[in-house]
């Protein structure tokens, strides 16, 4: 008897020796999920850079590409999907962008989730040259895409103020660049009007959570020609954690590559909302990555609340600067929990937060 070839993700992006950001974010979750996972490091940091103080070289593209030729010479490119998150240099990012190119041209229905880390709030943490690669060579390959709202205008180079101007942004995404499945993992508070319907299941009064939610959002394009309707459109308000985490984005977009199936059929709902037929491939997918992102959170939050005040000390810019062990002591406390999280993650279970909902009139409202 046969048995199944190994279930396999190439996952390109950041590594640290101590924390979870990057590679060290996504692989135990996706291995816990039943993928075998080759993780090729972009950068080989010994913390992330939120620490202020960091160290270890970047790879650039001649070492990436040593890396994929020698893979390939030994038989062992064999990915069933590839993930992407942080390549800091532009020619680094165009060496990746000819492997899923060469990738896809092999096997054109390999999925590739790509997570478009460029920078957030306002501010970009990549060279400015690496958003047009981004744009025109590695959009037109992606099966899902991962990006915050700020990325979202950069790839589109469309500002967010309205819903008009979302419309116009996930357009350009689906139709310009052929992209079929767009998610917008945090629309901030303030940034838009969103429906009665958008409604959060609750919202805890208690010293974990901030008075603000923020809107996530997954958007599917089957390509039918229906008009001025280009997608479906899921959304769900999250109710916000109060403090500052670093590799969130690398987790979800890791789970999101681990639960998305072609066939809304393979992937579990909750059976107390909503069921597959009101779903899509990528907000059933969504919905399972935020709840268990926004459990690692939680436990997270309430692991840094139990340390003794020393052990965490509060953000303070002059204080920080007085004290160059206060930085690092906060962020060391905020890593996020994902080891301690097996359980969630094996489950999946959209009991905390619920399912997406569908945004029935969201292009003609």
């Amino acid at each position: 008897m046969s048995l199944p070839e190994p279930r396999r993700v190439l996952s390109i992006q950041s590594h640290v020796v101590s924390g979870y950001v990057g590679n060290r974010a996504a692989t135990f979750p996706l291995e816990v999920l039943g993928w075998d996972v080759d993780p090729v490091n972009t950068v080989q940091y010994s913390n992330h850079a939120g620490y202020g103080r960091f160290g270890g070289p970047k790879t650039d593209a001649a070492q990436l590409k040593a890396i994929f030729k020698a893979m390939e010479d030994n038989g062992l490119m064999r990915p069933v999907r590839v993930l992407t998150g942080f390549i800091p240099g532009s020619e680094a990012l165009k060496v990746v962008a000819e492997l899923v190119k060469q990738l896809k041209t092999t096997r054109p229905s390999l999925p590739y989730i790509l997570d478009p880390v460029m920078g957030d709030e306002g501010r970009i943490y990549v060279d400015a040259d690496v958003v047009p690669i981004y744009r025109d060579m590695l959009l037109p390959l992606a099966t899902v895409i991962t990006p915050n709202w700020f990325e979202v205008e950069l790839l589109t180079e469309i500002k967010l103020d309205s819903l008009p101007s979302l419309r116009s942004a996930l357009r350009k995404l689906h139709r310009e660049y052929g992209v079929r499945s767009v998610i917008i993992s945090s629309i901030p508070p303030g940034t838009l009007e969103f429906p009665s319907s958008m409604g959060i299941r609750s919202h805890p009064n208690n010293e974990l959570y901030t008075q603000d939610s923020l809107l996530c959002l997954a958007s599917f394009d089957d390509g039918a020609d229906d008009g001025q309707v280009i997608s479906r459109v899921h959304a769900m308000r999250v109710p916000k954690i109060a403090g500052y985490f670093s590799g969130v984005g690398d987790l979800f977009s890791a789970l999101v590559c681990a639960f998305f199936e072609d066939e809304p059929s393979t992937q579990k709902s909750n059976e107390d909302s909503t069921t597959s037929s009101d779903q899509t491939p990528i907000s059933l997918a969504t919905a399972r990555a935020v709840n268990v992102t926004h459990a690692v959170l939680l436990d997270t939050e309430r692991y840094y609340l139990s340390l003794p005040e020393a052990e965490r000390p509060d953000t303070d810019t002059e204080k920080d600067k007085a004290d160059s062990s206060r930085r690092p002591r906060r962020m060391r406390a905020r890593e996020l929990r994902i080891i301690q999280a097996i359980d969630v993650i094996r489950t999946g279970s959209t009991a905390l937060l619920g399912d997406l909902a569908e945004w029935t009139d969201f292009w003609t409202s």
